[in-house]
């Protein structure tokens, strides 16, 4: 058995995998489409690794989304759309083309860089870089080419962006609180007008001015939100723990009970079964 495979080895498992002649019966069956969700799935396993900072599995999990990759590829070479080759093709050409203080002559094997340049200049050059290539694609509105097939926290945090980069954008966080506390009073009116479909107006207008303090803070909404959401299970997980120690369930004890328990589960070092 060989000590360790390569991509080339990944490449023809997957074309063994897909063999109409003894391949297997799932992988035969899938589509770009059907795909898609795995894929999304596998990026978030590989977010999670990295936040827990689980570097013992992170390996794996890369591999998991490599796979995905390599998965859509063989389904490109079969489809005549493209193959993986083209794949690393095209990804080496365009981060040649955005990096050229590192690459000045436009080549991978060209003469190396020799200006220095700064964190500042580095994102502006790509950020103009990636709109030249959005109006070569017709793509020439500021907000163009933002997927729309991202999580809507991710996908507003990068309309905001796009839209900071021409100048629309707070100056100061304090006009972005002003602006969260400001949706929150509308929320509080639509709640009172009894309108609905309003009221889901207002609340997705909260949402999105909350991620624009999250872009202002220069941290991710979609990690900030991940960990709370770890944190609620954790601290919830904590309160049935206790309940569960005194053979009891959370719908038998009082909203008030599950409150005390939970500021247990708050408290550092403290062990809410013991509250």
């Amino acid at each position: 058995m060989k000590q360790n495979y390569s991509v080339e080895d990944l490449q023809y498992l997957m074309a063994q995998l897909r063999n109409p002649d003894g391949g297997c019966p799932w992988d035969l069956k899938q589509s770009f489409a059907t795909i898609v969700p795995s894929t999304i799935e596998e990026a978030y396993e590989v977010a999670e690794a990295i936040e827990q900072e689980d570097f013992e599995h992170l390996h794996e999990e890369l591999g998991d989304l490599l796979f995905q990759v390599i998965f859509y590829a063989q389904l490109g070479r079969e489809e005549g759309h493209f193959d993986f080759t083209r794949v690393v093709d095209t990804l080496v050409r365009k981060l040649v083309r955005r990096h050229p203080h590192v690459f000045p002559s436009g080549e991978l094997y060209g003469e190396n860089a020799t200006a220095e340049i700064d964190e500042q200049q580095v994102k502006a050059n790509w950020e103009a870089i990636k709109a030249a290539e959005r109006q070569e694609k017709g793509e020439g509105g500021t907000l163009d080419g933002v997927a729309t097939g991202l999580p809507a926290l991710t996908r507003a945090a990068k309309l905001q962006k796009r839209a900071s980069q021409v100048g629309f954008d707070w100056p100061e966080i304090d006009g972005v609180l002003g602006k969260v506390e400001e949706e929150l009073r509308e929320l509080r009116e639509a709640i009172a007008s009894g309108d609905r479909e309003h009221t889901s107006e207002e609340l997705g207008d909260l949402l999105f001015s909350c991620v624009n303090v999250a872009r202002h803070l220069r941290q991710d909404p979609e990690s900030a939100l991940r960990k709370s959401n770890r944190k609620f299970e954790q601290r919830f997980g904590a309160v049935e723990a206790a309940l569960r120690a005194r053979d009891l369930q959370p719908t038998d004890v009082s909203l008030e009970e599950l409150d005390r328990l939970w500021d247990a589960a708050k408290s550092a070092g403290s062990d809410p079964a013991e509250a």
